[in-house]
């Protein structure tokens, strides 16, 4: 059995994740939800216009049916090095997130986090499929489908639009 990139899933509710506690959580609990995907890291250079952003966008949409799925990761120049805990306090406390920061996890290399390999797999990137940096997003529609993959500098406000659609509001 190789390092098979194969991704037999078709949805994003599909898969488990462990929240910042480490517990279990069926991404099914999303189906109806437009969901946007973010790796997160909390001492990047990106880290307080894609925080305040985001808070700015569940805000403004949670109620429509958006849904922010933050996953920190410490692979890219050891920007996340707390705990899942201590990310989910930090950004709960400093931008305000009420949306769910889940367990640390890797988005690239042999242990890639399986809901990793489902959005990579499902929308390639700039460098392919593998992740460039912190703060890379994934639009995924109601029916846990991958719609849209945005790198780091597209800021979560300049995809607004895409999301409005995604709700069946454009």
């Amino acid at each position: 059995m190789g390092a098979s990139q194969s991704v037999p899933e078709k949805s994003i509710h599909e898969f488990n994740v462990k929240d910042s506690r480490g517990k279990d959580v069926d991404l099914s609990a999303y189906k109806g939800k437009v969901l946007l995907v973010v790796n997160v890291a909390s001492k990047c250079g990106f880290t307080n216009s894609n925080y305040t952003q985001l808070t700015e966008l569940y805000n403004k949409y949670k109620d429509q049916g958006l849904e922010i799925l933050a996953f920190p990761c410490n692979q890219f120049l050891k920007q996340e090095p707390g705990t899942s805990q201590e990310t989910q306090e930090f950004a709960c406390t400093r931008f305000k997130a009420e949306y769910p920061i889940f367990h640390k996890v890797r988005v690239n290399g042999p242990d890639t986090a399986p809901v990793y390999k489902f959005l990579k797999a499902s929308k390639s990137g700039f460098l392919g499929s593998g992740i460039k940096w912190n703060f890379t997003k994934f639009l995924v529609d109601k029916e846990g489908h991958v719609i849209s993959r945005y790198g780091t500098t597209t800021s979560p406000l300049a995809i607004e639009a895409e999301i409005k659609k995604a709700l069946g509001e454009a």
